[in-house]
């Protein structure tokens, strides 16, 4: 039975729009808790009602003189805002939006150089309130503001959280300018039409109004029945494709729509990637090479009408590959598109049999940094140095190929690697073109090469997106983790380690969660985040494809 059939015969899209957790578990317990989480299904009517309040905050933050927007979050709490940003921008006059879902010291202090506290406003976005990376962050943003600004640094920052978070009320007693609520109903992934999306973009200038009426045409589609419905349509050929062992969804948009690929990649990745299944997201830069495409391949294009490569992409591909095409007229109708992908995955979940709500090992890696930076656990010491380079791997029955050099490290970790593994690395780099370029580049080659999946992920970003899937889903995957030794002190008020400190953390801990789960894995450790250095280990992986 085709998988829309399947979906048809379940009921699907009436239980969904009826928020039946039991479409999800026939658990009766966990069946309830999923339906607290369903929120999010026909949310753009209430953001389309939130629409003119917010064009008005976004006026008043212009008269008051604010020029930069810097908004600290991660996860679902920041990709939405940055897709935002990029594809559809806050047009003439508008301030600047600056996403910091980093602790990149590198990226922070850049940040912080080209702003002034008293045209600067500051957004917090946490629903839990919890989350280390933003609160850490508003500690060294508050601090810079008060050392200007004093008593009034409060009015220049605003809090999204749910109420009742710890983050609602520390913005209380520190005096924040406003605080929106977000949606407990609502989990981070499935908020893109919630306060944690279009409460940035109307401060950054752009049309919400308009941003919502695409989703609530795409609503209104997805209402329909199945053989119909955009968002079951798309879940079908994903759940068909997935049957037919083609597990990696190879993600190419027209470069003005390439950043929805982020927010698609931990949608996706984290709601299916569990119980060791999943979809593996792969964000291809346009036109993508067809080297790459083996036979665990879905390719999925997002273009523009006038984009003649991607229009192309399908007569490219290797014979056999199924390709799912969608045309973007208007760039608003990413709104839209928030809708068919939140709907389709949740359907992939159903088709699945997983529970496309939770995140049960995202878990793992945060509680090992906090470990690490407790001093209760330590990361395993290198098992090679070379020169200023320092390797540590954790690749089953394998070392490092009997030679002590990276290629012979990257050899032993491709080593029995087929078309259905995948490889990832996990750059936890700033995302600077200059420096991650190379790296990008060498990827992208080794994929060629080898045809076989690659992806370059930034940390610690990827934490809160395809970190759920390396852990728990299909145990495919080959990892490189890479880190710097940053010597640039970015002290975090009130805390007892600097922003280095907590991103070496982060990628340690998720290097001994991925090792302990048996998975392989390499660490570079290099000695500053700089062209020089990422370059020298860019070439390495490249090396690595010809063997």
């Amino acid at each position: 039975m085709s998988a829309l059939d399947r979906l048809i015969e379940a009921d699907a899209v009436r239980r969904l729009w009826a928020r039946d957790g039991s479409l999800f578990s026939r658990d009766p317990a966990v069946a309830a808790s999923i339906k607290g989480l369903l929120g999010w299904v026909g949310l753009a009517s209430s953001a389309d009602d939130a629409a003119l309040v917010l064009a008005e905050a976004a006026q008043a933050a212009r008269r008051s003189g604010i020029t930069d927007i810097v908004l600290l979050g991660m996860g679902g709490s920041s990709l939405a805002p940055l897709v935002l940003s990029e594809v559809l921008g806050g047009g003439e006059g508008a301030p600047r939006l600056h996403v910091l879902d980093t602790t990149s010291p590198y990226t922070v202090l850049r940040t912080i150089e080209t702003l002034w506290p008293s045209t600067t406003l500051v957004v917090v976005s946490s629903k839990s309130g919890g989350t280390i990376e933003p609160n850490s962050l508003y500690a060294i943003f508050r601090q810079w503001a008060e050392e200007i600004l004093g008593d009034e640094a409060g009015s220049h920052f605003i809090a999204i959280t749910d109420p009742g978070s710890s983050l609602e009320a520390r913005a209380r007693a520190d005096g924040f300018a406003a605080v929106f609520p977000g949606l407990p109903d609502v989990g981070g992934r499935f908020s893109a039409l919630s306060a944690f999306g279009i409460v940035p973009a109307s401060l950054a200038g752009i049309d919400v109004a308009r941003l919502t009426a695409s989703a609530l045409e795409m609503e209104a589609s997805c209402r329909v029945e199945t053989g119909e419905n955009p968002a079951a349509q798309l879940a079908a050929w994903i759940a068909d494709c997935l049957e037919s062992g083609r597990d990696k969804l190879t993600f190419l948009a027209s470069e003005p729509l390439a950043p929805f690929g982020l927010w698609v990649e931990q949608l996706v990745a984290e709601s299916t990637g569990k119980d060791e299944t999943g979809v593996v997201p792969v964000l291809e830069r346009a036109p993508g090479d067809a080297r790459a495409w083996g036979g665990d391949r879905m390719l999925f294009v997002m273009r523009t009408p006038f984009d003649d490569e991607l229009a192309s992409v399908a007569a490219r591909a290797p014979h056999g590959t199924p390709v799912l095409e969608i045309i973007i007229e208007d760039p608003y109708a990413i709104g839209g598109e928030f809708v068919r992908w939140e709907f389709a995955t949740a359907l992939t979940g159903h088709l699945m049999g997983v529970n496309p709500f939770d995140q049960p090992n995202v878990a793992e890696a945060k509680a090992a940094t906090a470990a690490i930076l407790e001093g209760t656990l330590a990361a395993p010491a290198p098992t090679m140095r070379l020169g200023d380079i320092a390797i540590t791997t954790s690749l089953p029955s394998s070392g490092t190929g009997g030679a002590g050099t990276l290629a012979a490290a990257f050899d032993a970790l491709l080593s029995g690697a087929d078309t259905g593994s995948y490889l990832a690395v996990l750059a936890y780099l700033p995302e600077d073109r200059e420096i991650v370029g190379p790296l990008a580049d060498a990827v992208a080659a080794l994929a060629a090469e080898r045809h076989m999946a690659c992806t370059l992920e930034i940390g610690p970003r990827y934490l809160h997106s395809t970190g759920q899937l390396h852990k728990a889903g299909p145990p495919t995957g080959r990892f490189i983790v890479v880190t710097t030794r940053d010597d640039a002190v970015v002290s975090v008020p009130g805390m007892p380690y600097t922003l280095g400190g907590l991103i070496r953390a982060q990628a340690e801990g998720d290097f001994v969660t991925l090792a302990k789960r048996g998975l392989p894995v390499v660490r570079v450790d290099l000695p500053q985040p700089a062209h020089g250095p990422v370059r020298l280990l860019a070439e390495t992986l490249r090396g690595a494809g010809i063997g």
